[in-house]
């Protein structure tokens, strides 16, 4: 009990240093976004509308992260796209950080390595491009026992104070799956090494 009490309070003072550092509250909210899924590419105006602000609001902030090469930007028909930078030196820091901050590391080790049956896990829908609406969907492949997955699934939502919703499933069910998985936001976060 005592690691996930020492987990959420290390999770609240990553986010009072990223404060600390970064004092556009919005600017933080645009890290998550982009450095949870690093791959997500979204545009000006659908940020501005994920985070009920002014275009020119989140204009400003993604000119001044563009400047400094955390993220960059392509044009695509009338849109411009942006993207986290992988290739800038604190991407990996700023992709881990954003994970802590979100409660994913502790997803990853107090349901998935405890329960030692999974094959992969995978983010869907807005966690996995890297929205945070406070409910983590969470798909498991792999053999599991839900009386105990169940149980892990509610102390991890108490202590990171989101929901997480899951789905199941074997793996010949995730074969039939996996069309279903190409409609939807889906982001591989754990895969066992000998598979």
């Amino acid at each position: 009990m005592s690691n996930y009490i020492a987990h959420n309070q290390e999770r609240y003072t990553l986010q009072n240093i990223l404060s600390g550092i970064i004092t556009s509250k919005l600017k933080i909210k645009i890290l998550m976004r982009f450095f949870l899924n690093p791959d997500s590419q979204p545009y000006l105006r659908g940020l501005a509308s994920e985070f009920k602000v002014s275009s020119n609001a989140i204009r400003t902030e993604l000119n001044n992260l563009s400047k400094s090469k955390l993220i960059t930007h392509t044009k695509m028909g009338r849109k411009i796209l942006y993207k986290a930078n992988k290739n800038h030196s604190l991407f990996s820091e700023l992709k881990s950080m954003a994970k802590k901050v979100m409660g994913i590391d502790k997803v990853i080790e107090s349901i998935i390595i405890r329960l030692g049956n999974i094959e992969k896990a995978y983010l869907l829908d807005d966690y996995a491009i890297g929205k945070d609406n406070g409910i983590i969907d969470l798909l498991l492949v792999g053999n599991i026992d839900n009386f105990h997955l169940h149980d892990l699934i509610e102390k991890t939502e108490h202590y990171l104070k989101r929901k997480i919703r899951y789905l199941v499933l074997t793996k010949n069910e995730f074969e039939d799956f996996k069309q279903e998985l190409k409609k939807r936001p889906s982001l591989l976060i754990w895969e066992a090494s000998n598979k």
